[in-house]
């Protein structure tokens, strides 16, 4: 069984998907780009552009009941890989050892042309966090 997961606190679709869906084992958050959700705007550069998307991806699982601390793998799309190094600085503040594993992807173009789009898939069953999962 799966639930679409919609929250208010991130951007609304802007295609035919969910922000979100969770499983019985899995939160799975679609790409989120760096849009506010309040004023839909996309701030400047590749350092808030990947705070906002990184927030909206906290905001999907917030709304599962999951933590990043929950996430066990992130797939990041970059315009440039150019961007690679200020994007990681702003990243790192997100997660904790262990982190989750990660596969940055450079693109020819992102929606609404931004310079970055952050997927991510959690733990659904959120008691059980990295630490834990790893004892197992």
């Amino acid at each position: 069984m799966r639930n679409s997961i919609k929250t208010a606190l991130a951007p609304r679709s802007i295609g035919p998907y969910s922000q979100g869906i969770r499983t019985r084992d899995f939160v799975f958050v679609s790409g989120q780009l760096p849009v506010d959700p309040n004023n839909n705007e996309i701030p400047e550069g590749i350092a808030n552009q990947t705070e906002r998307s990184l927030r909206n991806v906290q905001a999907v699982l917030k709304s599962a009941d999951c933590t990043m601390n929950d996430v066990v793998e992130v797939l990041i799309f970059l315009k440039n890989m150019n961007d690679f190094a200020a994007m990681n600085q702003v990243y790192e503040q997100f997660f904790e050892v262990p982190y989750p594993s990660r596969a940055v992807v450079e693109v020819a173009g992102l929606p609404l042309d931004v310079l970055v789009e952050i997927k991510a898939t959690a733990i659904a069953d959120c008691r059980v966090t990295h630490q834990t999962a790893s004892l197992r």
